[in-house]
């Protein structure tokens, strides 16, 4: 077919179009984790029940009807998939193929900048799953952004839910979850707040006996805002994604068997199990409750301890028989347990 026509592949069966694609939005071989970025621009499969369309002139690929596109263990499945693509750029002096005078396609090296996924959305690898109802990647910055009902993104330890929006920083190997944001570990401790911003690191290091105090957080941009010069790209993993550090903002809440941690921002290590909380903390076990403006949590053992800032105070309030003792602010000493009063004989 001419390059001047329009391509529809439909017909009995599946539809599948094998093209050339630089650069993928899919992972590079080996790479368990959801990264869409890609490296390197080999072979991507595209199938669908319903057909493929190639429109030429708005350089779009349109596959309907149980669309799946599959790339060195990374498969999107969904309704339908939109790849938006333009030509390569030349090498100065270099000529286009004469396949291509008319225009580049997909199967002749054209590079797709954005793909787009509708309708029960599935982005998978052998051990991570993400899902929503619609899922948009820029490639040129390297973002994708998947919104909907039930936006999911489980790895092998830990599942991110949130309510608004799930973005996922391929580059910079870090995800996004806003609007009830929700991280649930693999020991079934929770953590919640407004927005919730997870980094991912191919293996975490070894739990050192004491753990340090995690930094305070800084609020993530939304794709597209000005934001301050990125981190240096962690290395990408070949064997799932691991979480290196969880921080959250506003209205952030964490669950342990005994008690419930409350405060305005907050940074979690699942690698040492510590959690960092500031501003209006409320530390809260049965009806016994502290208050002070930041507490460290150690989710391993469930217990929670409030720190004393230089010239302030903490302050609680502590019901006799009520729930289990709740700890002291860091430095401070427990009361004395009084001893018991000897007994009254009868004398005669």
């Amino acid at each position: 077919m001419s390059a001047g026509h329009g391509m529809r592949a439909a017909g009995l069966g599946l539809a599948a179009l094998v093209a050339v694609l630089a650069p993928s939005p899919f992972g590079a071989a080996r790479a368990q984790p959801i990264d869409l970025s890609g490296s390197g621009g080999g072979p991507v499969e595209i199938t669908a029940t319903d057909g493929i369309e190639w429109r030429q002139g708005e350089q779009v690929v349109i596959a309907r009807g149980k669309a799946k596109a599959v790339r060195d263990g990374v498969t999107v499945d969904a309704a339908r998939l939109i790849a938006r693509y333009r030509p390569r750029a030349q090498a100065p002096g270099a000529e286009a193929p004469a396949d291509t005078a008319g225009g580049e396609s997909p199967m002749s090296g054209g590079e797709i900048w954005r793909l787009e996924a509708e309708g029960d959305v599935v982005i998978s690898t052998q051990t991570d799953r993400a899902q929503g109802d619609r899922a948009v990647y820029d490639i040129d910055q390297a973002v994708m952004v998947m919104t909907g009902r039930d936006l999911k993104l489980t790895t092998q330890s830990d599942t991110i839910v949130a309510r608004d929006s799930l973005e996922y920083w391929s580059q910079r190997r870090m995800a996004v979850a806003r609007g009830a944001a929700r991280v649930t570990t693999s020991d079934n401790r929770q953590i919640m707040a407004d927005t919730l911003v997870g980094y991912f690191l191919e293996n975490a290091p070894p739990v050192q006996a004491v753990a340090a105090r995690p930094a305070a957080p800084t609020p993530p941009a939304r794709p597209g805002a000005p934001a301050a010069a990125p981190a240096a790209p962690r290395p990408v993993p070949g064997e799932g994604s691991k979480l290196d550090r969880v921080e959250v903002f506003g209205n952030v809440e964490i669950r342990t068997e005994t008690e419930v941690v409350r405060g305005d921002r907050g940074v979690y290590s699942p690698v040492t199990g510590m959690a960092r909380v500031l501003g209006n903390v409320r530390i809260t076990r049965g009806q016994n409750q502290l208050q002070g403006q930041e507490a460290i949590v150690n989710l391993r053992t469930g217990i929670s301890r409030l720190v004393s800032a230089p010239g302030q105070r903490v302050q609680g309030l502590v019901l006799p028989n009520s729930g289990q003792e709740v700890a002291p602010p860091a430095g401070a000493a427990r009361p004395a347990t009084p001893a018991p009063a000897p007994a009254q004989g009868r004398t005669r």
